[in-house]
């Protein structure tokens, strides 16, 4: 924040009536947003692309959505309404988080989304800038009402008297065009940061998959394991289907009447989020005597994620390291109960989370439209087992590694969300007038 202060800042300012901003620089105009953007609904374009708005990147073509989504477009396209370069558009439900932004297309959204046109004398490129800003989401949260934490509806008659700010036509254009060039380098030094986190995981997954494959010794004598994804692994090391090792079941399935509150309840999440499972697990089910005896989670208990809607979230695995009282599991889930001592529980948490297993798991359902893991696909597959020393050693040397990588990368993350943080103040600071850019 320190190169901040040392922009410059305008002679003289006014004081204002609102209280997130308190002076704005004397030459700038106060107007209700209804003076520069006027409501408009144009339907029956259904040739036009489809566009949406997202939180981090305002108005996007359809297309260029990366992430599957939970809703599905209608099939009639008649009642969504016209876009053109240069209105205002708004997500109705999700305007109050910042989903909102200036289009630089022509195409349609969605019947539910609100689409402005703006007032000469606002310039689009500033107007993209000063909507998405957090003083202005402040006010849209303000006018939007709602039941739930996620999607509040959000009402023109309410949002339409809140203050807008604006300087003259040339500084806003000086001032988008200052903010154009200064948020492309913070997003390049953020891109440069997430390539090199990505490097620093992929980098992990080799150092993982090579030590429980080839073990610590580099000068051991190898043979081949038979299967084509593990390749070579040490002579004296056996390899075994998970079915010789252990059993497995299904997780318990019941209605929403049975969660929330009573025992510990391991679900979905703690699973795919955590490669060791926590202890102190956030669900809680009525779970009855014989649910806990049946559905038990037990120290070396293996679970893994059962179902999905893509391929790509099946199969992750979380290790118990320590019994959880009166906890049972989640249908979504299987767990492997190791009967063997071949297969420690320390190995267990780097060998079921090396990168192989994505592949073993996608290649074996690359025809499944929901995904779903079967117990007896799961019991099938191969697993490498160490010598238990070495297995241990294994260990070891993989919690040092990984902990030196995942602490890189916490930092490689922190200084993203600084650079992030920069970038919002920057933006505020120009388009209230705190610093000077023209």
């Amino acid at each position: 924040m320190d190169a901040l202060a040392k922009l410059p800042v305008y002679d003289e300012y006014k004081s204002t009536r609102v209280k997130w901003l308190e002076e704005v620089p004397c030459h700038w105009d106060e107007y209700p947003i209804c003076s520069k953007a006027k409501l408009k609904s144009i339907t029956n374009t259904v040739g036009e692309d489809l566009l949406s708005v997202y939180l981090d990147k305002g108005v996007i073509r359809f297309d260029e959505v990366e992430q599957k989504r939970t809703n599905v477009t209608s099939l009639d396209l008649s009642k969504y309404q016209l876009v053109e370069v240069g209105d205002f558009v708004l997500n109705n439900q999700q305007a109050w988080r910042g989903s909102v932004g200036v289009s630089s297309y022509r195409g349609i959204v969605s019947p539910a989304y609100l689409v402005l046109s703006l007032a000469e004398g606002l310039m689009p490129k500033f107007a993209n800038y000063l909507f998405r800003d957090g003083g202005m989401v402040s006010h849209y949260l303000i006018s939007s009402k709602g039941v739930g934490t996620i999607q509040r509806n959000l009402y023109w008659p309410q949002l339409k008297r809140a203050p807008l700010f604006i300087p003259p036509v040339e500084e806003q254009l000086s001032i988008a065009n200052f903010l154009d060039t200064k948020t492309a380098q913070i997003d390049e030094a953020i891109s440069i940061k997430e390539k090199q986190i990505a490097l620093l995981k992929e980098r992990k997954q080799i150092i993982i998959q090579k030590a429980v494959t080839q073990g610590l010794n580099t000068d051991v004598q190898m043979k081949d394991s038979g299967v084509e994804w593990i390749g070579q692994i040490p002579e004296h090391w056996e390899i075994k289907k998970l079915r010789y090792l252990g059993f497995t079941q299904n997780g318990i399935s019941a209605g929403a009447e049975y969660f929330g509150e009573g025992y510990p309840f391991v679900s979905y999440g703690d699973v795919y989020k955590n490669r060791q499972l926590p202890i102190a697990v956030d669900g809680l089910a009525k779970s009855s005597i014989g649910d806990q005896k049946l559905y038990s989670v037990l120290s070396g208990d293996i679970f893994f994620t059962r179902t999905s809607e893509t391929i790509e979230e099946i199969g992750f695995a979380s290790i118990c390291f320590a019994d959880i009282q009166k906890a049972t599991f989640a249908g979504f889930l299987i767990r492997f109960r190791p009967s063997s001592s071949l297969l420690s529980k320390e190995f267990s948490k780097y060998y079921f989370n090396s990168s192989m297993m994505r592949q073993y798991f996608v290649k074996e359902m690359n025809l499944v439209i929901r995904a779903s893991l079967s117990q007896e696909l799961l019991k099938n597959l191969p697993v490498v087992l160490p010598p238990e020393k070495e297995q241990m050693e294994i260990f070891g040397y993989l919690e040092h590694a990984s902990r030196q990588i995942d602490d890189t990368i916490s930092l490689q993350k922190n200084q993203i969300e600084k650079l992030k943080e920069y970038k919002a103040t920057l933006i505020n600071s120009a388009v209230t007038g705190k610093i000077k850019v023209a």
